[in-house]
């Protein structure tokens, strides 16, 4: 891989960068290679990505980060909406002094990567959307409830994990609303222009059958809408269907991960993977 024309560090650093009212914890790899950040699930950690790191090795510049409140030691706000997510990641960037960056997202971490891309095409190299960001109207009335409901029930022992990192530093309607929110936004009015807006590189890696909270069929309903999305919209290809589920894709399916963000590194910067 050669070395790109964004800005490097030569060696690893891992600390907090300060954003609005709290500060998150992140590492980066340094080095000449593309940059390439790692936007997490909704209530994951930048550890999940292990996997597709070691896959893809040395020769990248990989940024991870833990959201607000998440992880260890990123530390509470009074914003946990999706707009602060987006802003996070405009602050690591700009605190590693990266100008240019290929985007990963999974689940929620793929919504926001799809926004950022499609607001910042000039800084994008492209993107990677690991099963999330599919258009579709999943949020009624009932499902709002069922939501709410869950997480409550989730909230007696939420606070015995929190000192391991496994669980965020949120309460349970704080979480219920970060959920609802990302329905909200998954909708075909809502999220469907953000991805005909995208002018870059885009592939998806989709995963098979249900995740956590859903049921039946549901999640393979939602994939289903993607169809529209690569028909309107040359530059967003499905990159792979996997067989691992929505919640152990980055442990099982990694290698399609890796092998996304290596088809839209050579497209995005002309250079080979």
């Amino acid at each position: 891989m050669t070395k790109n024309s964004t800005s490097s560090t030569d060696s690893k650093w891992t600390g907090m960068v300060a954003v609005d009212d709290t500060a998150l914890a992140v590492t980066d790899t340094g080095g000449p290679g593309i940059p390439v950040i790692y936007l997490n699930g909704q209530f994951a950690t930048q550890g999940y990505w292990r996997r597709v790191l070691a896959d893809l090795g040395t020769g990248w510049r990989h940024i991870t980060y833990d959201e607000r409140a998440r992880g260890r030691k990123s530390k509470r706000s009074a914003d946990y909406s999706f707009e602060a997510a987006v802003r996070d990641v405009d602050a690591v960037l700009a605190a590693r002094g990266v100008d240019r960056a290929l985007v990963v997202g999974w689940s929620y971490g793929a919504f926001v990567a799809a926004h950022w891309a499609s607001r910042n095409p000039d800084r994008t190299v492209g993107a990677v959307l690991v099963d999330g960001a599919q258009p579709y109207d999943w949020l009624d009335e009932a499902m709002e409830q069922r939501i709410r409901r869950m997480f409550r029930r989730m909230g007696w022992f939420l606070p015995l994990l929190r000192p391991t990192g496994l669980t965020p530093r949120m309460n349970a309607e704080q979480m219920a609303d970060c959920n609802i929110e990302l329905g909200k936004l998954a909708r075909e009015r809502e999220l469907g222009p953000v991805l005909d807006s995208i002018t870059v590189p885009a592939r998806y890696v989709v995963a098979s059958g249900t995740s956590l909270g859903s049921r039946g069929d549901e999640q393979e309903r939602i994939r289903a809408g993607l169809a529209a999305v690569t028909a309107r919209n040359p530059d967003i290809r499905i990159s792979a269907k996997v067989a691992s589920n929505h919640d152990a894709i980055l442990k099982k399916d990694f290698r399609a991960v890796a092998d996304a963000v290596r088809e839209i590194a050579a497209l995005g910067s002309g250079v080979r993977a």
